[in-house]
């Protein structure tokens, strides 16, 4: 018997077990708002953190357009200290219009600009949970690693991505877990 508490004590006090809150959007507000524009892409749009039903949130709007071989609006933050070790995946609180948005994370190993991994997520009228295992999240290119490292992840973008659509989602807690 005291061998299983003391077992269960290590399990209950790991850093393992827990979640990591990554942002909950509390002021200052340390996202980047990017486009496609900056490689001819036309599509416009903005980001904010805003409160949204009583929720501090990052609200990401706009109008992605595939014209110019764009698709694309995002807002990133930085991670510099990676995520936390024993990182299995990410866990978003969101609500939108209905639509499929993605998550890209950046690596050490993401050096050129159109290189990142992306997984999907769904967004409704309510606040869900999401949870985006580690290894649901697809490289951009062949050079990169299948699955990315949680103490190499350097960034975290919400994105609006790959097709002409209306763009509105918003994010109210990110975690790692």
């Amino acid at each position: 018997m005291r061998r299983l508490l003391v077992v269960c004590i290590v399990l209950l006090a790991s850093p393992l077990m827990a979640d990591t809150v990554l942002e909950d959007f509390a002021p200052p507000g340390d996202w980047t708002f990017f486009t496609d524009q900056g490689m001819g892409g036309v599509s416009t749009g903005g980001a904010e953190i805003a409160v949204i039903e009583g929720r501090r949130a990052l609200r990401l709007t706009g109008d992605v357009s595939t014209e110019n071989r764009g698709g694309f609006i995002q807002a990133r933050k930085d991670l510099p200290d990676g995520l936390p070790a024993g990182t299995e995946g990410i866990r978003l609180r969101v609500r939108g219009n209905g639509e499929r948005y993605f998550v890209h994370l950046r690596t050490g190993g993401t050096v050129l600009p159109w290189q990142y991994y992306q997984a999907p997520f769904q967004t409704g009228a309510d606040w869900p949970e999401v949870d985006i295992p580690l290894e649901a999240f697809d490289p951009s290119g062949a050079l990169l690693r299948a699955t990315p490292r949680p103490e190499g992840v350097r960034s975290i973008a919400v994105v609006a991505y790959g097709r002409d659509h209306e763009a509105e989602v918003s994010v109210a807690r990110i975690e790692a877990y």
